[in-house]
């Protein structure tokens, strides 16, 4: 009698798209579409967060903008939570540590734009994110060049995957991060709201 050899489970593969969302549009769904798509994802999370440690002003409350996430979904892959809210944490590195306890058999991607990577280095322990989950960076409109000629991406210059290796990014190492250029939505929160069909402060649109 012959036995065959169990196969072992590759770990579920997790990106983790963090922002105030305030609020979503189509460009977040693309990018999120993307995502899943060009570097090899199972799910994705959208970590809807409390607020911007970056930023003075307070976005709208939690629940208009995790029911107006949800609203804009259709993949069940994808999963709008407020955990960020709920295991007390506001800062990235803080988040990520948590969710690697709490789901110690999930690899986790932290997914950002490119105009994020540009500053990324004026993120609380930004350097310890880049050493301890892979990064997946996706292109939007005029953000390229900044970019690449950021300080971070100049530091783990090292570390970055060429974009036609972008599938094996979830299942490499850290530090280990992806540039990909990608067809996108010229949208924005900011534009949005800018336009008023958003209002933050008020809770209406």
């Amino acid at each position: 009698m012959s036995f065959q050899r169990p196969v072992a489970r590759a770990p579920m593969t997790i990106g983790l798209l963090g922002g105030s969302f305030d609020p979503p549009h189509a460009g977040h769904v693309h990018i999120t579409n993307q995502a899943l798509r060009r570097f090899g994802l199972d799910r994705v999370w959208w970590l809807v967060s409390p607020g911007n440690p970056l930023k003075t002003r307070g976005p709208a409350p939690m629940d208009r903008r995790l029911a107006a996430s949800r609203a804009l979904l259709r993949d069940p892959r994808v999963t709008v939570t407020d955990i960020e809210a709920r295991i007390g944490t506001r800062y990235t590195a803080r988040t990520i540590r948590k969710l690697q306890h709490l789901y110690p058999g999930v690899r986790f991607v932290w997914l950002m734009g490119a105009d994020n990577l540009s500053q990324f280095d004026r993120w609380q322990e930004w350097q310890w994110i880049m050493n301890n989950v892979p990064v997946g960076v996706l292109a939007r409109p005029g953000d390229r060049i900044a970019a690449r000629l950021s300080r971070p991406a100049r530091l783990y210059r090292h570390a970055r995957l060429d974009g036609r290796e972008s599938r094996l990014l979830a299942r490499t190492t850290a530090p280990a991060w992806c540039f990909v250029n990608v067809p996108m939505v010229a949208l924005s929160s900011t534009m949005i709201r800018k336009k008023g069909d958003w209002n933050a402060d008020t809770g209406t649109s």
